[in-house]
C-alpha cells in the first residue's frame, strides 16, 4: 500500500453518494507548492487530487468549498483517454482514511474582513517615581 499525506484546499462542496448502502463523499483538494524555475522565477504549480471518504456523515456538513483539510490515506493513480481531446491523462485518486479540519469557511471570511484594525485610545503617560521612593 501507498499512503499519502496532503494539506489542501477543497475544491467544491463535498457530492455524497451511496455504494452497497454505504455513504462515499466524494471531493477534490488542491495542493500548492510553490518554487523558483531555473532561471530564479517564482512559480506557483497546483496538483488537484480526487479523495474519496467512506461512511464519515458527521464530517460532511463541514467539508465545503475553500475549506483546509489534512487528509491522510491510500493512493493510486488511473490512466484513461481525455474524451474532449484524446489525450492520455492521468488522475490521482486517494482513499481517505484520515481527516482532519485545519480551518472552516467562515473563519476564512473573518480573517479577510478582519482588514479594519480598531485604534486603540492612547494610555497617559507613566510619572517616574523618585528613586528614594522605591516600593520595595
Amino acid at each position: 500500500m501507498i499512503k499519502l499525506q496532503l494539506i489542501g484546499h477543497l475544491g467544491r462542496d463535498v457530492v455524497k453518494r451511496e455504494v452497497n448502502g454505504v455513504s462515499v463523499f466524494s471531493f477534490p483538494v488542491a495542493v500548492n507548492e510553490r518554487f523558483k524555475n531555473a532561471l530564479g522565477v517564482l512559480q506557483e504549480r497546483t496538483t488537484w487530487v480526487d479523495c474519496s471518504l467512506w461512511d464519515r456523515e458527521n464530517l460532511a456538513p463541514y467539508l465545503n468549498q475553500g475549506v483546509m483539510v489534512y487528509v491522510e490515506g491510500s493512493v493510486r493513480v488511473e490512466a484513461y483517454v481525455s474524451n474532449s481531446t484524446g489525450a492520455l491523462s492521468g488522475a490521482l485518486r486517494l482513499r481517505v482514511s484520515q481527516l482532519q479540519l485545519l480551518s472552516r469557511k467562515d473563519e476564512e471570511k473573518r480573517k479577510a474582513a478582519a482588514t479594519d484594525v480598531p485604534v486603540l485610545p492612547e494610555a497617559e503617560p507613566v510619572q517616574e517615581q523618585p528613586a528614594d521612593d522605591l516600593p520595595f
